[in-house]
């Protein structure tokens, strides 16, 4: 932005900001959705310092860009809402809830602007309200809270649309040009942008050697006024001066002593202890900000320095590469098909003497561990911490407890666990789901606890934490629970098969049947019987499971299991006759020899062997897949225990192959969805494998 700034980056100059476009839009959306997470954290009863510039910062981000880049409607509103952020990091105003509420509405406008100028959106919303609701509030007024985006008070109304007491007259002078065309676009500035003033040539139009001068009127800072004018032209031209008698255009004229901060000392704001920074001692005022002192002088408090986690937040985007995603991918696949070649590579030099080929058996040695050095790195670009998805979790809980007339409280925990990027976008929404599930169904209305002994307020707990190849994410409330008996009667209404000896865990997955819903009234938010199924469905697709427990009039939780990738996996192959099977490592327990008397028959067909005192199912894999085989006498002595969603089964194979990565491939995709596969892979002999969907098998044997 800084460079495009000197080269007088605007259309009229010939230069195509579309090329910009995309990484503006980018920045906006991360600026937005930090203003969300700060307004929602921010103490309106003690707001600090540092949080209120910070805020402020991020809408002078998005007027800045969007002034550029001709956005006209999300440069007037967040004009707007600057001005109410700066009146209340300067402390004219205090903070109110309300003033949050209406922030939020508006951050959630510029969204929906944003989405129309990418052509990702529907029809524009008006703000004409909305800005009208913020200078009502600028002004000290208040509004309607049912309607916040309406004026409430008619004198509030007529006191935002008049210049207030803040209103400054300035002599802008702006140094002679290569291109004379370009002050002409600060004219135009000033007629795109609603609300920043009025600003009217004093050389009409013609200035000695090349320099113009002209009088503006306006409520905004000079800082913010200097951030506007060097997007158009550079930051060494011009000069802001307070206009006292006789305009100030030469030393000694009256008025002159207005103006004595130098233009080097105003400062862009854009940092803490900024020079020209409100509130900063031993620093020489801006031109303005003395006849408003002089107006109406205001104690200020002293800014504190900036926190640590802000320098290290800003360090931390100093050091970031923004690289698209199919990069990424394509450098996945990339490392992908190097791992089956080094895999090939070394089934091949099986057959090698390794006394005369020692350099080789070295060589691909080293270049098995880098291989997998090498994928690690890879795979963690595509890594991306859970604070990604539950930092969008308090503002929908925020409205949605508002609409039900509950109180919330959000903690999550273990924000920092990592998720491959493509699990995180499939997640999101059935993680949403529920979270509006326990919000709706789980936590009571604050009178309902009270009456339980339970304080008012209801806690909703995000977990997010590494198990084993797995991840694990937790929704837990300590609203009323599940209720068994109603359970129990509901699926029976549904014709579901439900006696009352089912043990708790199997009550509790009947939510996930289709249609089901124990919502006595069928509300916007929840009760028409979608959406648990759907959720079940979704991670189920992910080769993800998800566990239920319950405590009624205590709380609910709900366990959702993933893997942590689904590009690259640890495997242990077996053998079944002539074929070769992949189990993800991850469900593996252990694997022991069996002996023919340990396997006992139950019910005529079904087939179970005694482990450490506990039995298990045996699956024949032999049967499963029907495997031919030519060695007729041969019995398959190895058993394999493997574990998912919750049980065990032991399945029979003939040999166990070995341990290695294995690059999944979809099946489905490429071939056909096959009953109790997740995936295929290419093995080091060329040979593909198929990798075997445990949950599905421990299903299979619990019907």
């Amino acid at each position: 932005m800084a460079e495009m700034s000197n080269e007088g980056a605007n259309l009229s100059a010939g230069i195509d900001l579309s090329q910009f476009f995309q990484v503006f839009f980018e920045e906006a959306g991360e600026n937005l959705q930090s203003m969300e997470q700060m307004l929602l954290e921010l103490d309106i009863t003690a707001a600090d310092d540092e949080e209120l510039n910070a805020i402020f910062r991020c809408a002078h981000s998005v007027k800045g860009g969007a002034a550029t880049f001709g956005f006209t409607d999300v440069a007037e509103l967040t004009h707007q809402m600057e001005a109410l952020l700066d009146k209340l990091r300067r402390h004219e105003l205090s903070p109110t809830t309300q003033m949050v509420d209406v922030l939020l509405t508006a951050g959630d406008a510029l969204k929906a602007l944003l989405a129309r100028h990418q052509g990702t959106g529907a029809d524009a919303p008006d703000t004409t309200d909305l800005k009208l609701t913020i200078k009502t509030l600028c002004a000290g007024g208040r509004v309607d809270t049912a309607s916040p985006a309406l004026a409430a008070a008619p004198e509030a109304a007529a006191a935002a649309a008049a210049p207030t007491d803040g209103t400054r007259m300035l002599e802008l002078t702006v140094g002679a040009l290569a291109d004379t065309s370009l002050a002409d676009s600060l004219v135009e500035l000033f007629d795109e942008i609603d609300g920043l003033g009025k600003i009217e040539p004093l050389d009409a139009g013609r200035g000695a050697d090349g320099m113009r001068r002209f009088k503006i009127t306006t409520t905004s800072s000079d800082n913010d006024l200097l951030d506007l004018f060097t997007f158009h032209v550079p930051r060494e031209a011009v000069s802001l001066k307070a206009m006292g008698p006789g305009y100030g255009f030469y030393d000694g004229a009256p008025g002159a002593p207005l103006a004595e901060a130098a233009p080097k000392e105003l400062g862009y704001g854009f940092f803490d202890e900024a020079p020209g920074a409100p509130g900063q001692a031993g620093t020489a005022p801006a031109a303005g900000a003395v006849s408003e002192a002089t107006a109406a002088p205001k104690p200020v408090a002293p800014k504190p320095a900036a926190k640590p986690e802000a320098r290290a937040a800003a360090a931390l985007e100093a050091a970031t590469l923004r690289v698209s995603v199919e990069k990424v991918d394509q450098l996945i696949n990339l490392v992908g098909e190097l791992v089956i070649t080094q895999a090939m590579l070394a089934q091949n030099s099986k057959g090698l003497d390794a006394g005369l080929n020692q350099q080789m058996s070295s060589g691909l040695a080293d270049l098995e561990r880098n291989t997998r050095d090498l994928q690690e790195a890879v795979m963690s670009i595509r890594m991306i911490p859970m604070s990604m998805v539950f930092n969008r979790f308090p503002r929908m809980l925020r409205d949605l407890a508002a609409k039900l007339g509950k109180k919330v409280e959000l903690v999550t925990l273990g924000e920092s666990t990592e998720l491959d990027k493509g699990m995180v976008e499939k997640i999101t929404d059935p993680l949403t789901h529920l979270v509006r599930n326990s919000c709706d169904h789980g936590i009571e209305l604050p009178a309902e606890r009270l009456a339980k002994g339970k304080p008012e307020t209801g806690t909703l707990t995000l977990v997010a934490s590494h198990q084993g190849g797995s991840i694990v994410i937790e929704v837990r409330d300590d609203g009323k629970g599940l209720n068994r008996d109603k359970l129990i009667q509901k699926a029976r209404e549904k014709g579901i098969d439900a006696p009352d000896s089912m043990p708790d865990n199997e009550v509790w997955n009947l939510i996930f049947a289709p249609g089901f819903s124990t919502a006595e009234v069928v509300t916007d938010v929840s009760g028409r019987g979608v959406g648990m199924d759907v959720v079940k469905k979704n991670i189920t697709a992910l080769g993800g499971t998800v566990e239920i427990d319950s405590a009624e009039g205590y709380g609910m939780s709900v366990k959702v299991r993933l893997p942590l990738t689904l590009a690259i996996m640890d495997g242990m192959s077996v053998g079944v006759g002539e074929e070769c099977y992949i189990l993800p490592l991850g469900s593996v327990v252990e694997s022991f020899q069996v002996k023919p008397d340990m396997i006992k028959t139950i019910g005529g067909t079904g087939r179970v062997v005694e482990v450490r005192q506990e039995y298990m199912p045996v699956i024949d894999l032999e049967k499963v897949f029907e495997v031919p085989r030519f060695d007729f006498e041969h019995v398959s002595n190895i058993m394999v225990v493997v574990e998912a969603e919750g049980g065990r089964v032991a399945l029979l194979v003939d040999e166990l192959l070995g341990q290695q990565q294995v690059v999944v491939k979809n099946l489905e995709a490429n071939y056909r969805k096959v009953p109790d596969v997740s995936g295929a892979t290419i093995m080091g002999d060329g040979r593909v494998a198929l990798i075997l969907d445990i949950g599905t098998l421990v299903r299979r044997s619990r019907h």
